[in-house]
Formats: structure tokens, C-alpha cells, sequence
């Protein structure tokens, strides 16, 4: 699934990952979160950027052709 489009996470942004990051798996989700985390690289990105390890931030109103979101559910 690389390269086809950045994804919206539900994880808000943190300076340090590691620092805040649940041991259970869940998301990171404090009471205030003004960034949400996106993942992976978009087809108009440089091909480093292109892995699901790459992590980034903006807000969640931004609105652009290259970010998007899977839904997925436990089955």
C-alpha cells in the first residue's frame, strides 16, 4: 500500500513517540490534541519517504489530495 497516499492516523502528534506511546497498542490520545499524526509517503513524495515508518503532523482540518485515511475493523 505505499505510495498511494498518506494516512491519517488516530494517534495525536507527540514530540517523543516513544515517550507517550501506550504499551497496549491503543492510539495516543490525550484530552487536548491540536495535531494528529499521518503515516507513510504519497505518490507525489520522494521515494525515501515511501515506508509506513515515516511519521509526520498537521492538523486535522487540513484537506489535501495526497493525505488519506484506511478504515479497517476487527474482525
Amino acid at each position: 500500500m505505499h505510495g498511494n497516499v498518506s494516512e491519517w492516523v488516530q494517534d495525536c502528534y507527540a514530540n517523543s513517540y516513544s515517550a507517550v506511546q501506550p504499551s497496549n497498542g491503543a492510539a495516543y490520545s490525550p484530552d487536548t490534541c491540536s495535531d494528529r499524526v499521518m503515516r507513510g509517503g504519497s505518490w507525489a513524495e520522494r521515494p525515501e519517504y515511501l515506508r509506513s515508518a515515516r511519521r509526520f503532523h498537521d492538523t486535522p482540518s487540513l484537506r489535501i489530495y495526497m493525505i488519506g485515511f484506511r478504515v479497517a475493523r476487527t474482525l
